[in-house]
């Protein structure tokens, strides 16, 4: 059965950090691409970013490049998010996917950056 579990989300203050972990059961990340996908308050899902199957590829919605790391622990089956330098306008539920779409994904982590 494929399952996915993030965590990590908290409230942190402008600038600050955290990382989202996105623990994948009942198939292999190394084995798809995968994606960190965001809805915030009253918005659309947003794609943050993509990581290939080997993870030798990654890309960033431009917002927050720089900022966010997409990377994987494949003996773990572990998806993570690093994000530092956080601003407000990051504040989202934040999804790991199996889909660009955000469709086939866990249950989210809310993420609040506000002081």
């Amino acid at each position: 059965q494929v399952q996915l579990v993030e965590s990590g989300g908290g409230l942190v203050q402008p600038g600050g950090s955290l990382r989202l972990s996105c623990a994948a059961s009942g198939f292999a990340l190394r084995n798809i691409w995968m994606y960190w996908v965001r809805q915030a308050p009253g918005k659309g899902r947003e794609r943050v970013s993509s990581i290939s199957p080997s993870a030798a590829y990654t890309d960033y919605t431009e917002s927050v490049k720089g900022r966010f790391t997409n990377s994987r622990d494949s003996a773990k089956n572990v998806l993570y998010l690093q994000m530092n330098n956080l601003r407000s306008e990051d504040t989202a539920v934040y999804y790991c996917s199996k889909d660009a779409r955000g469709d086939v994904r866990g249950q989210g982590t809310q993420v609040t950056v506000s002081s």
